[in-house]
């Protein structure tokens, strides 16, 4: 990446961590929403649409905190006096600071490995394992929940055309 690219995963990071409460809170109020009386009939399809949209968000917010933080560690480990070896390698395992000879960063899935002298890696936090999984646990999450929206609105066409209407004769 070229030096000043850096800004806009940084940029979409910070703006993840703003949003996120503010997902936070619409989740809540939907639920609520859903348990107090009073809702419209077709609130299950809605709520799934809902759902859908809402994990697809959630998977969004993580994939940017995700780039954002490998462009973070990526940036402190090219500039400064102090970065070399990669400071996020030297603070995941201290041991082997000596061994160091570099640092990868991948940002399809986020990941910021650090590079031994023996041509061996390992992740400078396993915080990228945990943040990946959830975003592939909400992509799935979202699309499972759009296909129950789908299936719930195809059975309910279904049973509207096998009820007949009473008013009409024969």
């Amino acid at each position: 990446m070229a030096g000043g690219d850096w800004n806009v995963f940084v940029l979409l990071a910070l703006a993840a961590l703003l949003a996120t409460p503010i997902w936070a809170i619409a989740v809540v109020v939907m639920l609520l929403s859903v348990a107090l009386p009073g809702r419209r009939p077709d609130w299950g399809v809605r709520t799934l649409r809902w759902g859908a949209a809402m994990t697809a968000a959630a998977a969004v917010l993580l994939l940017f905190m995700g780039l954002g933080a490998v462009e973070l560690s990526d940036n402190e480990s090219r500039s400064g006096a102090n970065s070399s070896p990669a400071p996020a390698c030297r603070d995941a395992a201290p041991y082997l600071t000596e061994h160091l000879v570099g640092r990868r960063a991948s940002y399809l899935p986020p990941a910021f490995d650090c590079v031994l002298d023996d041509g061996t890696t390992y992740p400078s936090s396993e915080g990228y394992a945990w943040l990946n999984g959830l975003v592939v646990t909400c992509a799935v999450a979202s699309v499972l929940l759009a296909m129950g929206a789908v299936y719930t609105i195809d059975r309910q066409s279904a049973r509207r055309i096998r009820v007949p209407d009473p008013e009409t004769p024969g």
